[in-house]
């Protein structure tokens, strides 16, 4: 069976809409019907399995209560949907049990908070094909943060000024380097010369040094085909990393890529505030993001700690758990991305609060490539910063010894401990 658990909000009865929604989403409609025997509902029917009221609340998350409503009502409720009528096919998981929902008349909010699937799903998808254990392995970092930053600007640099700088960010030390979500293949910078221009200095850097920067190209792409072909031409140039816009491409292209890939699929989640920015509307990202690890994305990026966006600190500890909770097992673990304005200061929280791991991917745009000594002293200053909150000594005792982090937090606002 599959789980599903909403939260409901209504001025009515909680009972009734629970009952509704299983009943709309599964063998029901507005009138009875006939051929809706009892025997098919107990063979297809949605069920309601439990009920967990919710403080009562004055104001609606959408503006439809009647005049006078009074208390709105709010009840978590689980919806069990058997596996016979829904199979394992995520789309029709999506059309049954989130599809429908939100048009239902007599609710004022409605959210999909939780999601259980059976073992079937396991069998049925590829998940990660490299997750934390391939993106160590392809950088050689196994006992700290992979370190990676950004392209910036994130737009308008042609293939050889992009390349000139991935020169210099390569000799610093870092980890990984990805292109922005929002350059793919514009006509100043063409995917094709920007792969020719920038991996060679790749390859020639780890010719020399045996390290190779793991850098991610934007390949998505409305045509799965046309994205297949950006892949090749990554991967046939020595590269070994993509960003794809998963919310841009939908499930169906995700699915079509992964199974013919031999890049690391970084995961950008652009578009996934719409669905989730209203605390009472739309999805919690730990039952989002289910569909994507099945799909089989690798890296999973999720903003961070004290984020230059709306997302608080405790949304971003939800989502690092979600992202290395497994589904089935392990490896259906994708490798979290802390990212969006982070620089060396958060690391003490962020190691804090995801349980002291370092099982992680720290993205510092500016954070490193702003800093005043330049790009290899910013990739410095962000491993020490790590190191400090390893050790649990305060970011300002550490800079003491330390000139890079100094100058970090002289730089970012000397928010450092």
């Amino acid at each position: 069976m599959i789980v599903v658990t909403y939260r409901i909000e209504t001025p009515g009865s909680i009972e009734a809409m629970a009952e509704k929604i299983a009943s709309d989403q599964s063998t029901g409609t507005f009138v009875p019907v006939p051929g809706e025997t009892p025997e098919l509902k107990a063979r297809v029917a949605a069920q309601v399995l439990a009920l967990r009221p919710l403080p009562e609340t004055r104001t609606p998350s959408w503006p439809e209560a009647p005049a006078g409503h009074g208390a709105i009502r709010r009840a978590d409720v689980d919806i069990g949907f058997p596996l016979d009528a829904v199979g394992t096919d995520l789309a029709a998981l999506m059309t049954i049990a989130v599809g429908g929902i939100f048009s239902i008349r007599g609710i004022t909010g409605l959210r999909v908070v939780d999601l259980k699937l059976p073992h079937e799903y396991k069998a049925a998808y590829p998940g990660p094909q490299f997750g934390l254990p391939g993106s160590r392995r392809l950088t050689g970092v196994h006992d700290r943060p992979i370190i990676g930053t950004i392209v910036k600007p994130a737009l308008g640099l042609r293939p050889h000024e992009t390349a000139e700088l991935v020169g210099e960010l390569i000799t610093s030390g870092v980890d990984f380097i990805k292109d922005d979500e929002k350059l793919m293949s514009p006509v100043y910078s063409p995917l094709r010369e920007r792969v020719s221009a920038i991996m060679p200095k790749i390859l020639n850097h780890e010719q020399k040094t045996g390290k190779k920067v793991m850098y991610a190209f934007g390949i998505s792409h409305t045509d799965p085909d046309e994205m297949m072909r950006n892949h090749d031409l990554v991967l046939e140039a020595g590269g070994n990393c993509a960003v794809v816009n998963i919310n841009s491409i939908g499930m169906g292209a995700m699915s079509f890529l992964r199974k013919r890939s031999g890049l690391v699929l970084h995961a950008h989640r652009n578009g996934w505030d719409v669905l989730t920015r209203h605390p009472g509307i739309g999805f919690d990202f730990k039952v989002w993001q289910q569909f994507w690890r099945l799909l089989g994305v690798d890296q999973f990026q999720i903003n961070g700690i004290g984020v230059k966006y709306w997302e608080p600190d405790d949304s971003f500890v939800e989502s690092f758990k979600a992202v290395t909770t497994p589904l089935f097992d392990p490896s259906d673990c994708a490798l979290p991305v802390a990212g969006s304005g982070q620089w060396g200061g958060q690391a003490p929280e962020t190691y804090r609060r995801t349980g002291r791991t370092t099982d992680l991917l720290y993205l510092c745009g500016g954070g490193i490539v702003s800093h005043p000594g330049g790009p290899a002293a910013g990739v410095r200053a962000v491993q020490q910063a790590w190191a400090a909150a390893v050790a649990d000594i305060p970011l300002k005792t550490y800079a003491k010894d330390h000139g890079e982090l100094a100058a970090s937090i002289e730089k970012f606002g000397g928010k450092g401990e």
